[in-house]
């Protein structure tokens, strides 16, 4: 537990927040040479020259006195070091004021600190397997409301990945330490700055000087130009994260800059392969395009736990007919010109029948789940070409959900490797598929084709055909079972209850009594406070608290325990002694119950029971 640190915003690993000192600082914060800085370094106990507790100023935090050793120090080795360095520093036990700890990546014991230090961070450019073990480690055995710095790390180019990452405070050590070797850094990479012909730059530094002017002065003030223009760089870059982070869409642009460099891109691939390390901080559900531009986009989080719940969650209504249909590039896919013109093929009969649309990279979106987030929030580029990736996991999505929806007739209205993916899928499960297209999906022919054998079947089978309301319902059911687990659509929408409002803002009533609301911006069912009783017995996304009635917002010290699977964003049931809340969770479920600080969740509505 700490005082001095609290996040106030998360996208994926990557955190806003605040250093909580004699002034708040915000993170991440870029700690600069040359300035007064709010954290201290209390020294290295090999140069005996570190300072006492009485020398520390007690509105900043001070990283405790320690012996820093090299990266691929042996583990006995660091254990042993690091236990003669604490009996070095008995007088350091219990300092008042924020402290911080160097962690060594061998280290198994950490200590309790407000902030801890990567040790032989520097060491860790272009070792991303060690990076991210190093900080995934230290993030699993540290209270989540505490700052991870790495020091001499940062540049223009990797930031963005570091804070992804999870790192909250870096330095503009690097940035000046290679502008007095010559360096000249952009967001691309750095340069020899007797390679360049130009200052490609307009920053305050490069705009008043020139590579000539730079050639003739001295190291030492040629220098001090250049560490300038690196730090200024560095400030943007951080900028320019911040706001991706508020905007939540920080994955894109790391996706993006991470192309500058291999070890950046392994990087990525790592983290990655580390879901869980990434998932429990990614918001559930988000009202922003999700734009899926390369091949990492397949792995991103909210691509795999979209797949997973609708394997594992989402239950398709009761029919006999699975009819399968291309996605399209306007979202929701209901409102696309290619989809409208598939329902007036479908006619009537459609209400006979279950869809379900194929996409990259989403795998398959059951007709029920159109609107919730990523299925009408993303965006990938349309070549017409789909990669040996894609077509592997979309066919191995279609591959499940044939596996667990049996259907007596599965009809396939596509083209191109859409068909090909359906066949593979067939082939693998050994179903037969009958497939409608002739060419062109949205041609007249094909269109004619999808009619008349849709039609052809509910006639020689006396296949019943659903309400209009069913279809509302069964809608409705389905985003409950995604969004709650299995079970939840036939609590929150019961036999009898009544669906009021157009489509897409629908509200449940039941009983004369609102159970939910849609929220067409991410698909989401909000609850009223009767539809959080029926929720209940599910025993899912509940909070308990202690006995007391919050207002507005519930903080974290308030919470005695929450469910493991709560994220980011997911609606929330909030119970006490005598209390029934519902909100919106804004941090994970882990996280709330370990955190001493911040606000756990963004109550809307609460009464005493």
């Amino acid at each position: 537990m700490t005082k001095y640190f609290e996040v106030t915003r998360r996208d994926a690993a990557a955190r806003l927040g605040k250093l909580l000192l004699d002034h708040h600082y915000t993170t991440p914060l870029i700690l600069h040479t040359e300035k007064d800085s709010p954290i201290v370094f209390a020294g290295s106990l090999w140069a005996r020259n570190i300072l006492s507790p009485d020398e520390v100023d007690p509105g900043k935090l001070f990283i405790l006195p320690d012996k820093p050793m090299p990266l691929h120090a042996r583990p006995e080795i660091v254990r042993e070091i690091n236990d003669f360095a604490k009996q070095e520093c008995q007088e350091w036990v219990k300092p008042d004021g924020a402290t911080g700890q160097l962690i060594h990546p061998a280290c198994l014991d950490i200590p309790h600190a407000d902030m801890y230090v990567i040790g032989a961070a520097r060491q860790m450019e272009k070792n991303p397997r060690m990076l991210l073990d190093t900080v995934i480690h230290i993030k699993n055995n540290t209270p989540p409301d505490t700052a991870l710095y790495a020091p001499a790390l940062a540049t223009p180019e990797n930031l963005c990945m570091l804070i992804y990452l999870g790192i909250d405070i870096v330095d503009d050590i690097l940035p000046t330490i290679n502008a007095y070797d010559g360096m000249y850094m952009m967001p691309d990479g750095e340069y020899k700055l007797s390679d360049l012909p130009v200052l490609p730059c307009s920053c305050s530094v490069c705009t008043n000087t020139s590579v000539e002017d730079l050639q003739e002065m001295s190291v030492q003030e040629r220098g001090k130009l250049v560490a300038g223009h690196n730090v200024n760089r560095l400030a943007e870059e951080k900028q320019i994260t911040v706001h991706r982070i508020k905007n939540g869409n920080l994955r894109e642009y790391v996706e993006g800059k991470c192309r500058s460099s291999p070890w950046l891109t392994a990087l990525l691939r790592l983290i990655d392969q580390e879901h869980v390390y990434l998932e429990q901080h990614t918001p559930t559900y988000r009202s922003v395009t999700m734009y899926a531009n390369t091949s990492e986009s397949l792995n991103r989080v909210e691509v795999k736990r979209f797949a997973g719940r609708v394997n594992s969650q989402y239950q398709a209504p009761a029919a006999n007919i699975l009819l399968l249909l291309p996605c399209s590039a306007r979202k929701p896919y209901s409102i696309s010109n290619s989809h409208q013109l598939f329902n007036r093929a479908t006619g009537r009969n459609r209400r006979a029948l279950n869809e379900v649309i194929i996409t990259s990279p989403l795998g398959v979106v059951p007709r029920e789940l159109e609107l919730v987030y990523p299925a009408a929030h993303y965006d990938i580029p349309v070549t017409g070409h789909w990669d040996l990736d894609e077509r592997s996991w979309v066919t191995g999505c279609l591959v499940d959900y044939l596996e667990k929806n049996k259907y007596s007739h599965i009809i396939a209205h596509v083209d191109g490797a859409y068909r090909d993916i359906c066949q593979s899928a067939a082939e693998t499960l050994g179903f037969d598929i009958i497939f409608t297209a002739q060419g062109s999906v949205t041609s007249a022919r094909s269109l004619g084709t999808l009619r008349s054998t849709i039609s052809g079947i509910v006639q020689d089978e006396g296949y019943v055909l659903r309400k209009t309301t069913e279809l509302a319902k069964n809608m409705l059911k389905g985003i409950a079972d995604y969004q709650f687990g299995r079970g939840a659509g036939c609590l929150l929408v019961p036999d009898g209850a009544s669906i009021k409002a157009p489509f897409p803002k629908y509200q449940v009533y039941y009983d004369k009594k609102q159970l939910a609301s849609l929220n067409p911006r991410t698909g989401t069912l909000i609850p009223t406070l009767e539809g959080a009783m029926r929720l209940l017995e599910l025993g899912t996304y509940q909070i308990r608290i202690d006995d007391f009635v919050p207002g507005g917002s519930l903080l974290a010290p308030g919470v005695v325990d929450a469910n493991l699977n709560i994220r980011p964003s997911d609606q929330v049931i909030v119970l006490g002694e005598q209390v029934l809340g519902v909100g919106r969770a804004l941090m994970g479920g882990d996280e709330m119950v370990r955190s001493t600080r911040g606000i756990a969740v963004d109550l809307r509505k609460v009464m005493e029971i």
